[in-house]
């Protein structure tokens, strides 16, 4: 099996991450440079439609996109330790805070970075109003996700799951819109600290 990304960006870091806490090792790395828009090549398209990363190539030739859905794949594959939930309800309250963090942080992190610092002006029209809005609105949600890590160890409860991973990649990437935790985020500091002392914080 084959995983095409990018070193450098949050989604291939959240796949990462999920690999080695399942202790998945058997996966070739292979590098992706999109700011030189390799990702948009023709052949790249044709396995990989919209070109973005990372996206998972089987044996078989069968390519996955998406992060969750590479994620979803792996954890069918190697059930344990599972990340995703083990009963209905935890399925659904993972499944619930991996997407609030997924859908009103990291999506408006990117939003933020993309359409402020013309990284991929090349090809896109940036909006920088948009991404202030944007950056804003991640401002908010860190509020929103302090509050619920006041009565919960992780993000989705007691046990960690893809949820802290996709907060925590997120988190450490918002650093390149300047925005990060503050005394108003103490819940949010402490589990930040305990999630980046994991061994797979470092993939």
């Amino acid at each position: 099996m084959k995983i095409y990304e990018t070193h450098s960006a949050p989604n291939p870091r959240r796949v990462r991450v999920f690999l080695a806490e399942k202790g998945i090792a058997d996966v070739e790395y292979i590098q992706v440079d999109i700011q030189k828009g390799d990702n948009l090549k023709p052949e790249v398209l044709a396995r990989n439609p919209l070109g973005k990363v990372p996206y998972l190539e089987l044996d078989d030739g069968t390519c996955i996109s998406e992060t969750v859905a590479i994620c979803r794949y792996f954890e069918e594959l190697q059930p344990e330790p599972s990340l995703m939930g083990s009963t209905p309800q935890e399925k659904a309250e993972i499944e619930m805070w991996q997407r609030l963090c997924e859908f009103y942080f990291s999506l408006p992190v990117g939003m933020c970075f993309q359409h402020t610092t013309g990284y991929f002006s090349d090809r896109m029209n940036p909006v920088k109003e948009w991404g202030i809005e944007a950056g804003k609105n991640a401002a908010k949600f860190m509020s929103l996700i302090d509050n619920q890590l006041a009565e919960n160890k992780y993000v989705a409860g007691d046990t960690f799951s893809i949820a802290d991973i996709t907060l925590l990649c997120a988190v450490d990437f918002a650093r390149v819109i300047k925005l990060r935790m503050t005394e108003e985020h103490p819940n949010l500091q402490r589990w930040h600290a305990l999630v980046s002392s994991r061994e797979s914080a470092k993939a």
